[in-house]
């Protein structure tokens, strides 16, 4: 066990580190902060919850604490951040080890007022995190000067790097000096990854202190099958019967975050969405919320979870699958942090199943499969105390009866596009001998027999709309019994993730 005080950081730090109740450092910290300090390029990979953020700040701080302060829209060292969560995480960071330092910081993300930030930087910052959007448009309205900056942070590198953003970080890095020291920093880098930071380091030291792509071992990893359809009913009997009070779910998509809160929220459990479409004091408060336990459940998508960082957190649930498999990484990295102990459940799909194989095949490992847990053994009727769980979804209201083959209601009578009865074989007859008789009919007959038409054709329609072949259900029989391969059978209602 390596001790913070054998690592060479100087006293204010040190003191800062024991405020916050830590002695030991992690093993990317006590590998990372030496060679930081020494100038070294850096490409550390750990897993997540293992102390990253400290492994850079601490040793950046102190190379930051013996050189001038800033002035004048300079800033001197510079972190990227995915999203916003991590880039307020972080500079909370900066704040609580650099108290004791005479050094300014600031953070700096977009779906905020951009003024008081610009206002923040006039006088020049030692340190600043940045999401790269904001950060271009503040230096577009020359409002930072990132010519001096003299050390770089790529912190979630394998997301930053990819290509969502790799054409912000190109001209981000036209904008930085050539000499300067460079970190990065992550979870998990695939080999596309590592190539692509050969562009940015320069003779980098690599620091791996877990196997690549790697879980951490102190989360319980479980995969349930089941029934798209069946998801929101596991989840809310996992959560009422489990009595979880901190739950952090995992959608795919933004509107299947949306969709899964208010399912939640009919079901009685308190539940908030936080993704990239929410604005910044919405993301906020539902995480203000959640850490604080008013709220039990918050659905997250992947770009908006970077960063969440909760101690404790008991529980994580993929709800979908992810279609990257080193997001599936990140995601259980949410709960396990710092040596404690966490659960990670996938709610798995048919159309899943090519996912889940994919992060097999990253983890170098099988996940276990578990029966789903509220099913009675050797039965398809879920218990009863899910019965008993009121059914909140209303069905479509239908704009006319429901035709059988024969073109008839099911009340047995057939009817026409105004819902009046048809007409009988008799009436059809009677239809046909006035249409051969019309030339020595009258106005009237004429009238009568483009009646007799009307609801003739109605009636064909009937009959050539039941005869096509039925659609089959979408949501598929809601009776039906569990597969062969243990799928969990369809309950009560369907939550579809969008595209």
């Amino acid at each position: 066990m390596t001790q913070f005080s054998s690592l060479g950081l100087i006293e204010p730090l040190l003191r800062a580190v024991r405020e916050q109740g830590y002695e030991t450092a992690t093993p990317i910290q006590a590998q990372g902060i030496p060679v930081v300090l020494a100038g070294r390029d850096v490409l550390a990979a750990a897993q997540t919850g293992t102390g990253k953020t400290a492994g850079f700040t601490l040793p950046m701080l102190q190379r930051l604490a013996g050189g001038p302060r800033a002035t004048n829209r300079v800033v001197r060292a510079l972190v990227l951040t995915p999203t916003r969560e991590l880039a307020a995480q972080v500079h909370e960071s900066v704040e609580i080890y650099g108290q004791h330092l005479p050094l300014k910081s600031a953070v700096i993300f977009g779906g905020v007022s951009i003024n008081p930030q610009m206002m923040r930087l006039r006088g020049g910052v030692d340190i600043l995190v940045a999401t790269p959007g904001r950060l271009l448009d503040l230096h577009s309205q020359r409002a930072v000067d990132l010519s001096q900056v003299e050390i770089f942070v790529l912190d979630e590198a394998d997301r930053m790097l990819d290509m969502g953003f790799i054409h912000d970080i190109r001209r981000i890095l036209k904008l930085l000096p050539q000499k300067r020291q460079n970190l990065l920093f992550s979870a998990t880098f695939s080999d596309e990854m590592r190539a692509l930071t050969k562009t940015v380091l320069t003779d980098p030291v690599g620091i791996e202190v877990a196997p690549r792509n790697t879980a951490a071992e102190a989360v319980k990893q479980t995969v349930y099958l089941v029934d798209k359809s069946s998801k929101v009913d596991i989840l809310s009997y996992l959560i009422t019967n489990g009595k979880w009070e901190q739950v952090l779910v995992f959608t795919r998509t933004k509107h299947g975050a949306n969709k899964l809160t208010e399912l939640l929220e009919r079901d009685g459990i308190t539940a908030a969405a936080i993704h990239g479409n929410k604005s910044q004091g919405a993301r906020t408060r539902a995480l203000a919320d959640f850490k604080a336990g008013e709220v039990r459940v918050l659905v997250a998508t992947d770009i908006a979870a970077r960063g969440i960082d909760i101690d404790q957190l008991p529980h994580v649930v993929n709800f979908e699958l992810p279609n990257v498999p080193e997001d599936y990484v990140h995601r259980i990295g949410r709960t396990g942090r710092a040596g404690a102990s966490g659960e990670a459940i996938s709610l798995v799909g048919p159309e899943e199943r090519a996912y889940l194989r994919d992060i097999e095949k990253l983890l170098k490992k099988k996940l276990p499969v578990e029966p789903v847990p509220y099913f009675e053994p050797g039965s398809n009727r879920p218990m009863v105390a899910l019965d008993d769980m009121p059914r909140t979804r209303q069905e479509p209201r239908r704009t006319g009866a429901p035709q059988n083959r024969a073109g008839k209601s099911q009340g047995g009578q057939a009817r026409n596009a105004q819902g009046r009865p048809a007409q009988n074989n008799g009436q059809r007859s009677n239809s046909r001998s006035a249409e051969g008789a019309r030339g020595q009919s009258g106005n009237r007959a004429a009238s009568g027999n483009q009646d007799n038409r009307g609801n003739q054709a109605n009636s064909q329609r009937r009959s050539d709309g039941a005869a096509r072949p039925s659609q089959p259900q979408r949501n598929g029989n809601p009776n039906r019994p569990a597969g062969g391969d243990g799928s969990a059978p369809l309950r009560r209602r369907v939550v579809r993730s969008g595209s």
